[in-house]
């Protein structure tokens, strides 16, 4: 029986990278072969929970909205029909249930949902696994576009089944992160767990992580959790997500991080196309002379190298979605007749793509890598100096009564008045051409490694510096 059940499950084991799968008594996955147990049965309990509290299932009295007969496919698509084949909705039925399964497709128009039950999932566990969750299903890590070609073979789909997942446009961090809220109140979930020092969605930990990936000096790190604990970010009750809750603020970790280094480069260049050049040009002349201890932060020279290796990343990423495929490499086929049809129509485009490729010289895509946390990779045994881990900060700050203070004095706000986000969706508006453009560069940059706008960050940063000056 359970090889009938995890046949079609075939990834590797994390532990032994062995491809032999059993279910456990509470239907999860575990390898025969080291006795790892993986957590796929998570996102079924979320699906049961919602079907109960949206009573279309798990209860006594199911919506009473049967299902309708689906209509015959009539489009010129490479999809027929099969009248003697299970709905979709009959498969998703569990043996567990209360209940018979009554209800029309409308819950399962469900690729967002089960994206964000599994945003749910990140944010509930302590290894932040949410966080590049919109990268992680660009490059294919997290099933999201033309998912059905992930289904096991008796899950074959047609007619207006079709359109549940399909899908046509990358999700939007903002869109996912609104929606798995509503979705946990929804669902009533508990209190999360603590988020503490020592849990990675802390934004102290958070900021070790993009401070190492955005090239910066490690000596930051020291500026960055005395901005958390002097604002009263990194407290318990403010951080720990407690569904439901409509006086407790919305937290989004990982922006909040990349918006609190932000506030910590203001602090200290200021970031007004003016007083960090001034700076750099200090450091320089004393990096000529200096022969004790690490290099002095030159503010320009980070900004070339980060600039040049973003670049790069960004014309990749760009031309990747403009290459993107969005119809389903497997070729969708429910009735004998057509399948020789279908086929053989998918291996003329299959060759006809392969010959242009060779024609335009073209590099045939490789074997997906395996999903990383750094896009940006920086290493201090590079001799061309283009590493600034362990550049020190020594040439921005100066000793006032034995404490280390910034030698910038100034500081600018984003805004002076924070706007009403549920009446024009944003705390502060952003446009590029009234903003200083080396602060538009340090949001682009935390933008591409959060898949984000740079309004996102600058909403956070307006709120925390605003807040902080009343």
């Amino acid at each position: 029986m359970d090889e009938e059940d995890t046949r079609d499950f075939n990834e590797r084991c994390a532990q032994c990278s062995e491809v032999n799968w059993g279910l456990t008594d509470g239907g999860g996955f575990y390898c025969r072969s080291c006795h790892n147990v993986i957590e796929d049965e998570i996102l079924c309990n979320f699906w049961r929970c919602y079907l109960q509290k949206s009573k279309q299932a798990y209860c006594k009295r199911p919506a009473a909205e049967a299902v309708k007969p689906l209509s015959v496919c009539e489009s010129s698509t490479d999809v027929d029909s099969d009248p003697e084949r299970p709905s979709l909705l009959d498969l998703l039925s569990l043996s567990e249930s209360e209940g018979d399964l009554q209800t029309d497709c409308s819950f399962a128009s469900s690729v967002s949902k089960v994206s964000d039950m599994i945003y749910i999932h990140g944010t509930n566990s302590d290894e932040g696994t949410e966080l590049g969750y919109g990268r992680f299903v660009v490059e294919g890590h997290i099933p999201y576009m033309n998912v059905f070609q992930h289904f096991p073979e008796k899950m074959k789909l047609c007619g207006l089944d079709l359109k549940i997942f399909c899908v046509e446009s990358w999700p939007v961090y903002e869109e996912v992160f609104n929606k798995m809220h509503e979705l946990a109140a929804f669902l009533d979930l508990p209190r999360f767990p603590d988020i503490t020092e020592s849990c990675f969605l802390h934004p102290d930990m958070l900021c070790v992580k993009y401070l190492m990936e955005a090239n910066l000096p490690d000596e930051l790190h020291n500026w960055t959790c005395r901005v958390v604990k002097k604002i009263g970010i990194g407290e318990v009750d403010f951080l720990t997500l407690t569904p439901g809750n409509k006086s407790t603020r919305k937290v989004k970790y990982d922006v909040l991080a990349a918006a609190v280094i932000v506030v910590v480069l203001k602090l200290l260049f200021l970031l007004d196309d003016h007083y960090e050049w001034l700076l750099s040009e200090f450091a320089e002349e004393r990096n000529k002379n200096n022969t004790e201890g690490g290099p002095y932060f030159e503010f320009k020279r980070w900004y070339e190298v980060v600039k040049h290796s973003l670049d790069v990343k960004q014309k990749k990423l760009d031309e990747e979605r403009a290459k993107y495929l969005w119809r389903c490499e497997k070729p969708l086929f429910y009735s004998v007749n057509k399948k020789s049809k279908v086929l053989k129509r998918r291996q003329m485009v299959v060759n006809l793509q392969n010959q242009f490729g060779k024609l335009s010289g073209s590099v045939q895509r490789a074997e997906k890598p395996n999903p990383s946390s750094f896009q940006l990779s920086w290493s201090e045994e590079n001799t061309d100096g283009s590493c600034f881990h362990g550049h020190s900060l020594k040439g921005v700050l100066q000793e006032k009564r034995g404490l280390l203070i910034p030698m910038n004095p100034d500081y600018w706000l984003c805004t002076v008045k924070l706007c009403n986000e549920r009446l024009c969706g944003h705390l502060a508006h952003y446009r590029e051409v009234e903003f200083p453009q080396t602060y538009h560069f340090v949001l682009r940059l935390f933008s591409f490694l959060l898949r984000i706008q740079p309004s996102c960050i600058h909403d956070e940063d307006a709120a925390e510096t605003v807040n902080k000056s009343e």
